[in-house]
This record gives C-alpha cells, structure tokens and sequence, in this order.
C-alpha cells in the first residue's frame, strides 16, 4: 500500500457512521478500497450496508470533507451498489465498539441466513443467549430490538 493509501485510511478512521456514532465507516466495514490515481486524484468506494440507507449521501459527504481537508484537492467517493455488504465485514474493533456501546453484534455467517438466525442475539448487557425479538424495526433501519429474559433488559441489534 502506498504511503498516501494509508494516509487515506487513516483519515477514514475519524469517519463515523451517522448513525452509530461510535464506530467508524472502516470497522462498520463499508469502506472498500481507497486508491490514489493519476493527478493525485483520490478515489474512495463504499459499500453501504443496505441499498436503502438513508444516510448514504450524508457518509459521501463527510468522507470527501474529511479527506479534502486534510490537503487533497480531488476526492472521489464511489457508492457500490453491486458488492453487497455484510456482517462479516465488520471488524473485530467495530464489533468490540458495538457490545461497548450496548449493541448487539452481528454474528459471523457463511451462505444463507435463516430466520432463525435474525430471532436470536446475544444480550449486549449479561451475554444471555435467552433472549427475544420485540420488533425487527428498531430505531433506525439497521437495527432490531430484543428483550433478555435473564437481565430483564431490552437492546438493540445491528
């Protein structure tokens, strides 16, 4: 990689999602490669988590602000539509900052998800596998909500 690659990157740390402010777009894992082209043109693409995300332009922004404020004049952020985002791209530091924040993390898969996988989440708060799904719309659209039936305490998924 590249010395201004990883300059890119690291601005793209300070990039937060707008809405799990905690975790930036790099461990939420929607930041698919940073390239440097001809002309020291900067091109960022990102995967969003889901095609109907509503902050998509606000992430678009605010990566080309970040980056051009730190000096370069050229700043590209591709949306790719046609890779799909998953859990599994979340990095081991995102899914830390999502239980530290009282999230439920994803959990890793391989293949299909069965329904069964979206009605279980560990509780964030006591680990608790005994818990329900309340409501498959939480918040905002990445997220659901469940109770657990040890700790008595509701949470949310991403």
């Amino acid at each position: 990689m590249k010395e201004t690659e990883s300059q890119i990157w690291e601005l793209l740390e300070e990039v937060k999602d707008p809405e799990i402010p905690f975790i930036s777009l790099v461990d939420l894992g929607v930041i698919s490669s940073v390239k440097i082209l001809e002309n020291n043109q900067v091109e960022v693409r990102m995967t969003p988590t889901f095609v109907g995300c509503p902050a998509i332009d606000y992430m678009q922004k605010d990566i080309q602000e970040t980056i051009e404020k730190a000096g370069f004049e050229d700043v590209t952020v591709i949306i790719d539509m046609k890779t799909p985002w998953n859990t599994n791209k979340v990095t081991e530091k995102g899914l830390k900052q999502l239980e530290k924040f009282g999230l439920s993390a994803p959990k890793r898969h391989c293949g299909t998800i069965s329904d069964e996988d979206l009605m279980n989440a560990p509780c964030p708060n006591c680990k608790s596998e005994n818990t329900d799904l309340i409501s498959p719309f939480g918040p905002t659209l990445c997220r659901a909500l469940f109770m657990c039936n040890n700790c008595n305490q509701s949470f949310e998924q991403f």
